[in-house]
This record gives C-alpha cells, sequence and structure tokens, in this order.
C-alpha cells in the first residue's frame, strides 16, 4: 500500500514569518546604532575643530540635544564658588529667554548634579527630592538627563538635556552617548581655553610693548597712564580699570586715572595703604583677587564707590625689591565671570613691564633734567659775565655823557635810561639766581614749577587743563613759607571745583609784582546761597596765618572766584 504525503500545515509558515521579523528588527537597530555612532563621531569631530571657546560650547549643547533626540539642552559651566558662572540654553527663543529672566545660578536639580558629578537621569524632574521648581514663563520640562563634562580631572561644567522627543525617557544608551560626548567635550573646551590662553598671553606682550614704546619716546605720564588702562580693559574685560600711584608721604595712594563704570566716583581718590583694596595690594606685593569687591573685608576705607561692580583683581606695578610704582584694579560688573587663576600670570607679566617701561622712563627725564640743569647753568654763566657787564658799561658811559649834556630834558632822559638799565640789570640778577636755584635738588623746587605741577595734577581730576598765568619773580621773591602755603591754598582751590563746581572751565592766576595775590575762577555752578563750601575756612585761615586775605564771590557771569592774597616781604 502506497502512503499520501502530509500538509505541512500553518506553524512552521508563522515561525519563520516572526524569524524573518526579528531579522529585520535587528537589522534596524544595528542599522541605527551604526548611524548613531556615525553621528556621534561626526560630533566629536565638529567639536574638536572649534578653538573659540564660546563657539565651542554652543556647538557641544546642539551636538547633544540632536545625538539623545531633546527638545531642550544646556551647558553650565561651574565657577571657582560651585555656582554656574555660564549658561549656554539651546531649544528656548530668544524671547523665551528674555521672559523666563535671570538664568540658573545653581539650585535644585542643577546643583544636584554639582554636588554630586555623575550622570543623572530622570523620569520625572519633580519626583527628585532636590527638585527647586521652574520660574514663571518656564516651558514644562519632565524628563532630564545630565552628564558632568571633566577637563584634566576637575569638573569644568554639566551638560542639561531635557523632554526626550515623541514622549518617551532617556535610556541607558542616551546615557552612554552623552557621556562619550562629553569626553570629547573636555578635550575640545581645553584645546580652545589653551588657544585662548595663548592668545591673551600674546595680547598682553603686545601691549607691554605699545606702553614701553610709549613710555619711552617721550610721552607724558597721563597719556601712558590712559594707555595702559584702554589696554588692560580691552584684554582683561573689565568694566573698571584704575591705576593708583603711591603719594610722596607714605601710606597713601592716589587715583590718577580710572576708566569705566563709576570712575567719577574713584577719579582723584586718596586712600590709605591699609584699608583700600588697592592697598592690599601694596601690602602684599602681589596679586589679589575678590569675588565681590562691594563686600571684600579689606576694604574699610574711602567713601562707597562699589556699586554695580561684582569681581575684582588688583595687582601692583613694581616690586617691593624694586619699589612699587603704582597699582592697577580691574574690576568687572556684578553677576559678570570671576577672574580665573590664567589671566593673573599674563596680568603680572604685563604689570612687571610696566614697571620697568616707568624706571626706564624715569632715568631718561633725570638725564634729560642733568643736561637742562647744565644749559641752565651756562646760560647764567653768560648772563653774568656778558649781558650784565655790557649793561654796566652802557650804564657807566651814559652817566659819564650826561655831564656834558646842557638841556635839563635830554639830561634827565639819559639818566631815567641809566636807572633802567639798573633795573634790568637787578632782574637778569634775579633771573641767575632762578636758575641757579633750581640745581639745588626737588627741596627747593621753585614756586613756578610747584603750581605747573599742580595745575597738571587738577587736569586729571577735573577732566580738561585749567587755563594759567604767572607775573613776576615768583621763584626769587615768593619766601618757602609762602609758597608752600600757596601751592596747598592752589590744591585745594582745584580740589573744591573738580568735586562741586562741574565746570568746563577753570583760570589760574598767580601775581607775585605787589604781594602775592592767587586767583582761581571758574564757570560751574556757583557757590551756595549760604556762601558756604567745603575748604573754605581753611583757605581763609592760611591767608589770616601769613597777615594776608581771602574772599570767595559768585560770579556775576556764572561760576565762582576765589581770591587768595598775602604779602612778601620787601627785597
Amino acid at each position: 500500500m502506497g502512503s499520501e504525503s502530509e500538509s505541512p500545515g500553518p506553524v512552521p509558515q508563522l515561525r519563520l514569518d516572526e524569524l524573518l521579523d526579528e531579522l529585520q528588527a535587528r537589522l534596524d537597530a544595528a542599522r541605527g546604532t551604526r548611524d548613531r555612532v556615525h553621528s556621534l563621531l561626526e560630533a566629536v569631530l565638529a567639536v574638536g575643530r572649534d578653538l573659540e571657546l564660546a563657539q565651542a560650547l554652543r556647538h557641544i549643547v546642539e551636538a547633544a540635544v540632536t545625538l539623545v533626540d531633546a527638545e531642550y539642552g544646556a551647558l553650565g559651566v561651574i565657577g571657582e564658588d560651585q555656582r554656574l558662572t555660564q549658561f549656554i540654553p539651546v531649544g528656548l527663543t530668544d524671547e523665551q529667554v528674555r521672559h523666563i529672566g535671570a538664568l540658573p545660578s545653581g539650585h535644585g536639580v542643577l546643583g544636584e548634579l554639582i554636588r554630586h558629578p555623575e550622570p543623572l537621569r530622570l523620569a520625572r524632574i519633580s519626583d527628585h527630592p532636590g527638585s527647586y521648581g521652574f520660574p514663571a514663563n518656564h516651558p514644562p520640562m519632565r524628563t532630564f538627563l545630565g552628564v558632568p563634562i571633566r577637563i584634566r580631572g576637575k569638573v569644568f561644567g554639566n551638560l542639561y538635556l531635557t523632554e526626550k522627543r515623541g514622549g518617551g525617557e532617556f535610556d541607558a544608551e542616551d546615557e552612554s552617548v552623552l557621556a562619550t560626548l562629553a569626553v570629547a567635550a573636555g578635550v575640545a573646551i581645553d584645546n580652545a581655553r589653551l588657544y585662548a590662553r595663548a592668545r591673551q598671553r600674546q595680547r598682553w606682550l603686545e601691549a607691554s610693548a605699545e606702553v614701553t614704546s610709549s613710555l619711552l619716546s617721550g610721552s607724558a605720564e597721563q597719556e601712558v597712564l590712559d594707555l595702559l588702562l584702554a589696554r588692560a580693559t580691552e584684554i582683561a574685560g573689565a568694566d573698571l580699570a584704575v591705576v593708583a600711584l603711591p603719594l610722596p608721604d607714605a601710606g597713601e595712594l592716589e587715583v590718577r586715572t580710572a576708566v569705566g563704570l563709576g570712575e567719577r566716583q574713584h577719579r582723584g581718590l586718596v586712600l590709605p595703604v591699609e584699608g583700600s583694596f588697592v592697598g592690599a595690594a601694596v601690602r602684599t606685593g602681589g596679586l589679589v583677587v575678590s569675588t565681590d569687591v562691594r563686600k571684600d573685608p579689606r576694604i574699610t576705607a574711602g567713601p562707597p564707590r562699589w556699586e554695580g561692580l561684582g569681581p575684582a583683581i588688583a595687582v601692583p606695578i613694581g616690586t617691593p625689591e624694586r619699589g612699587v610704582r603704582g597699582v592697577l584694579m580691574l574690576a568687572r560688573a556684578a553677576g559678570a565671570p570671576l577672574f580665573e587663576e590664567d589671566e593673573s600670570g599674563p596680568l603680572l607679566g604685563f604689570a612687571g613691564q610696566a614697571a620697568v617701561a616707568m624706571e626706564l622712563a624715569e632715568r631718561r627725564r633725570d638725564s634729560e633734567q642733568v643736561a637742562l640743569l647744565r644749559e641752565r647753568d651756562r646760560i647764567a654763566r653768560d648772563l653774568h659775565d656778558l649781558a650784565i657787564q655790557r649793561l654796566f658799561a652802557t650804564g657807566m658811559t651814559l652817566q659819564g655823557a650826561a655831564r656834558f649834556i646842557d638841556h635839563p630834558e635830554a639830561a634827565e632822559r639819559v639818566m631815567r635810561a641809566v636807572d633802567d638799565l639798573d633795573e634790568t640789570a637787578k632782574t637778569i640778577r634775579a633771573t641767575i639766581f632762578g636758575l641757579r636755584l633750581r640745581e639745588r635738588g626737588p627741596a627747593a623746587t621753585g614756586l613756578r614749577t610747584r603750581v605747573v605741577e599742580v595745575v597738571q595734577r587738577a587736569a586729571r581730576t577735573l577732566g580738561f587743563t585749567p587755563a594759567l598765568r604767572m607775573t613776576g619773580l615768583l621763584d626769587v621773591t615768593v619766601p618757602a613759607e609762602v609758597a608752600d602755603a600757596a601751592v596747598a591754598v592752589l590744591e585745594e582751590a582745584l580740589s573744591n571745583a573738580a568735586r562741586h563746581a562741574a565746570a568746563s572751565a577753570v583760570d589760574v592766576s598767580v601775581d607775585a609784582s605787589a604781594g602775592l595775590t592767587l586767583t582761581v575762577t571758574d564757570n560751574g555752578v556757583g557757590l551756595p546761597e549760604d556762601g558756604r563750601r567745603s575748604g573754605l575756612a581753611n583757605l581763609a585761615d592760611r591767608a589770616a596765618t601769613l597777615g594776608g586775605t581771602f574772599t570767595a564771590r559768585r560770579r556775576p557771569e556764572g561760576g565762582t572766584e576765589l581770591t587768595w592774597q598775602v604779602p612778601l616781604p620787601e627785597a
């Protein structure tokens, strides 16, 4: 008997279809994995090409959002105080960012990742015990994935991703991909920082060369200080820059120039070494840093002047061994990034180069002063040996000739000419005395030079140079005691004009032809109605002590006129 072949039935066919579907799914998964790895490699290469730090940080966040298919992403940079100093969001529009307000500083879940720098994956942010909630106008966010970014073993910041597209949750593969990107991001950020550091060091060196060249080319000290401030402000990204120079009296510094936020409150201040931020740099002989200059415990002197400022740094110009020639202070606005350690080295080098340049310029000025004194000595000898002798000879000739003149009026004119020659000889003698007086060193500097120096210093606080007129033999006829008082009065008068007058023009007149008269006028707001003003009583006391007078009045055309007058001893 033959047998009939049996039909295979439906079960094996179904099993084959299942196997084919499973194989297709695995192929799709493998293809997806391949594509994702390929995308990861492309992202790593892309962020590695960025040398500008700000651009690199944004590209890292954009690559992370794409790789894990997130709606929103951000990169937070951690500062020295373990708070977020930078926050770069992706996925939010400019309008959304504006409505949200201040960017986060590191509270809640973001702070959790700062305190515990390990990957953190959440199905619901609000379920985490450290959840801090969202500010008003913030878009809803449910899922969360965060990983730290490390550079040379130190946590630089964190990558934050929220809202997995499609309503799903971030999985272990997303975490692995993001962790891999974070490693590449650390290398890219490190390279960008090294590049930025090298560029900044180059800019500091160029600025040092520019300051040195300016000093050695004969530029005025104030011009060089202005250049120093401009370059330091530009390179360091500071909102306020100040240069303070030590005064002859030990223990005080004068703010010679200030540029930026609140410059008017700083310019012209005289601060003690003990109790000021710039003084701390002098005391320590090195760089001092403050995370918030408004609350720095080292600042106990001076008027309030730090409104709106935050991080600050001060560095001495010079060294304790060679002498501190000044202090450079830089400050950034409140909320701005702190001054990092990477910035302090080039800044110290810049200040050191500036100190060397200032010393070289001082030596050059000393050489020029010696040459000037020698030239004055030559002029004095020539005047004494030639001009005066000829005047005497001419006078004696005229006196002899007058005896032979019969006409009375002609004889009188000749004798007047003889008297004029005698007065001219006296004036030349006084000039010779004045020239040689300056050769005796700084202590014997004449009143004329001291007045010019006071007016030049006042120009820094006024913002313009006062007009100056001097009459008479100031270096010869004015005693040292009167000269000292006159210089102090002039300093006080110009300081009052800078602080209170709001003037655009100031005139200074010093006249020693009949007593010593010092007049200071301005076109400012004028004296208060009650006639009181800071320092005026002090000026009156100085005049009274020397037997003189002092008056202060409102000018009819606007402004103030101060007149300080004292008698001079007869020659």
